[in-house]
């Protein structure tokens, strides 16, 4: 990464000036956190070093230290200059034109740092979504499922070996709620004059949503025989249950979020790890009783109160479960835990990792993300959820945007971020539209390369005829473009160039960083920029030379691009 090359020959350099005593009183040098950055001058250079902090100890003015530091740089990929206490870098063109060869080179695993040293591969297992499988997906579940995605692509494409998981909240309560639901619907269907309770406080032990219609209507048509009024209610418990986890499924498979588990809360139960847990941390003298309930002395590690983990009544809280489900994972082999859950939660964070180490893992290895809601925009107006009937859904959103959309508008804003997603702004094919703007780029790039291979150009002498080339003539014309003439165009090429350098630390910050919004602006900015060469450059032009550099240019772009929209789980349309 460019970056991270300047900065080290600048810090090799200050301790060669230190060695020679070109540093007024500076007698040792450690390396700083010196910040590199782009100028806004572009005049100056395409990335500057700010070393004025080192006159505290050099005891001499910051120009003086950069010219003396300036003297110990010299390299084929850079020129370098002074400007007050900044040192000024301007890349080569064999710099650039090595970066067009190194996308080129690698395609699918640009930016990617698998077989990288610098990489300390981890096992992660990223949990996220998890909802109770008793009703359709709401729209922030969509964002749970967009992020979550996003963030196990990117990992994966960063190095790391993910595995994805949705646990189901499926031991409750809730599951109750929803056979007995199920049952006044079946009921209706029957021609019975039943309705779920008007009471407010009544009616929240009942899931009164429609979906349960035709969940009704298909229990009547597999199971005839079946009396409803003295049938087990466990029978419509299972029924609608499974019902309801394969329309999560089926919705999931859609959207592009593919699981490798989905694991049952009720499944952990039964296998006895929560009692094992529980007897655990008993064994280890961390509960205590009092008011008739079991609590955890969570505050022992850190949390701001103790917690009841089994109520008067016998029962389990949530959280011994989601004691027992943490250990679980780390006792399955992973390094670390990425958990997303929704912001509500967070003082839940503290009593999960008091657990862990009370257990004996280390809580620092459990990373949990939160996320803001999603406000509906129509017409410029919030909407708010459930008055708007067919927004309320996860489904009935993408079926209004379509997947690509809903994707990247889910993903386009940091996860700690309440997102405004506009409907409207989300159906226009116009560049105001970010995802329609970022493919629209990409279709274009794949418009002027077809163009290129339908007018067959012979790369030893220029000439052209109505043939067609084949991929391996396309392919040996693209990789001998002449590096000496790459930036033979405006500085548009430059920046286009650097942008496509850029991606490399692009995908390493975010990757570290666990952000997946920065993938969305990096594809924005990037797309800009060529946007902004194609005003003003011609891609197929009389100078043949020019030509192939920037071909080969154009088909980096379309790797980058497609490289980075394939984390987002956005398609790449090569025709618009």
């Amino acid at each position: 990464m460019l970056k991270d090359f300047f900065l080290n020959e600048v810090n090799n350099a200050i301790k060669k000036a230190v060695l020679s005593n070109k540093l007024g009183q500076m007698t040792e040098y450690a390396d700083l956190n010196l910040i590199i950055e782009k100028p806004k001058n572009t005049d100056f250079g395409d990335f500057a070093v700010n070393v004025s902090s080192l006159a505290r100890n050099a005891k001499i003015a910051p120009p003086l230290i950069a010219n003396s530091i300036l003297e110990y740089l010299n390299s084929d990929k850079y020129t370098a200059s002074v400007t007050g206490g900044f040192i000024n870098f301007k890349v080569s063109d064999l710099t650039l034109a090595d970066t067009i060869n190194e996308v080129l080179s690698l395609k699918n695993k640009y930016g990617s740092f698998e077989k990288s040293g610098e990489l300390k591969k981890e096992k992660i297992l990223l949990e996220y979504v998890s909802a109770n499988p008793t009703g359709p997906f709401h729209i922030g579940h969509g964002r749970w499922a967009a992020m979550g995605s996003a963030l196990a692509n990117l990992l994966k494409f960063y190095g790391h070996e993910v595995y994805q998981e949705f646990y189901i909240n499926d031991a409750g309560s809730q599951i109750q709620k929803l056979g007995n639901s199920l049952k006044i619907r079946i009921l209706q269907e029957l021609g019975e004059n039943i309705d779920f309770p008007s009471d407010e406080i009544e009616r929240k032990n009942f899931y009164p949503g429609d979906y349960l219609i035709p969940v009704a209507k298909k229990f009547l048509k597999e199971h005839a025989d079946i009396d409803v009024h003295s049938c087990d209610i466990q029978i419509l418990c299972d029924f609608a249950k499974n019902e309801m986890e394969n329309c999560q499924r089926k919705l999931l498979e859609g959207f592009r979020v593919n699981f490798d588990k989905f694991y049952s809360e009720l499944d952990l139960h039964k296998s006895g790890k929560v009692e094992a847990r529980y007897k655990e941390l008993k064994d280890k003298g961390f509960l205590y009783e009092q008011d008739g309930a079991i609590w955890f002395k969570s505050t022992q590690w850190g949390d701001d109160q103790d917690r009841v983990i089994k109520k008067a009544d016998g029962s389990n809280t949530y959280l011994t479960a989601d004691i027992a489900y943490h250990a679980d994972k780390f006792d399955r082999g992973f390094d670390r835990l990425i958990d997303i859950w929704g912001a509500d939660h967070h003082g839940y964070i503290a009593r999960v990792k008091a657990s862990l180490q009370a257990l004996g893992y280390n809580p620092d290895n459990l990373e949990v993300l939160l996320g803001q809601l999603v406000n509906l925009i129509v017409d410029g107006n919030e909407v708010r959820m459930g008055k708007r009937k067919n927004m309320v859904t996860l489904d009935d959103l993408i079926e209004e945007v379509g997947v690509d959309a809903t994707r990247y508008w889910m993903e386009m804003r940091n996860i700690d971020m309440t997102l405004d997603f506009d409907i409207e702004l989300a159906k226009r094919s116009t560049d105001e539209n970010p995802v329609f703007y970022v493919q629209y780029a990409y279709a274009r790039v794949c418009s002027i390369l077809r163009n290129a291979i339908s007018e067959k150009l012979n790369p030893e002498n220029g000439e052209t005829s109505k043939a067609p080339m084949t991929e391996n003539e396309f392919n040996n014309l693209i990789n001998n473009f002449d590096k000496n003439i790459i930036l033979k165009t405006t500085d548009c090429a430059k920046a286009l160039i650097l942008k496509l350098e850029e991606f490399k630390s692009v995908i390493a910050l975010s990757a570290k960083n666990r952000t997946v919004y920065t993938i969305c602006r990096y594809v924005q900015e990037l797309a800009q920029e060529f946007h902004s060469f194609y005003n003003s450059n011609r891609v197929i032009c009389d100078d043949k030379e020019l030509m192939k550099s920037r071909l080969a240019l154009m088909v980096a772009i379309k790797i980058t691009l497609k490289n980075a929209l394939d984390i987002l789980g956005v398609s790449a349309p090569e025709r618009m």
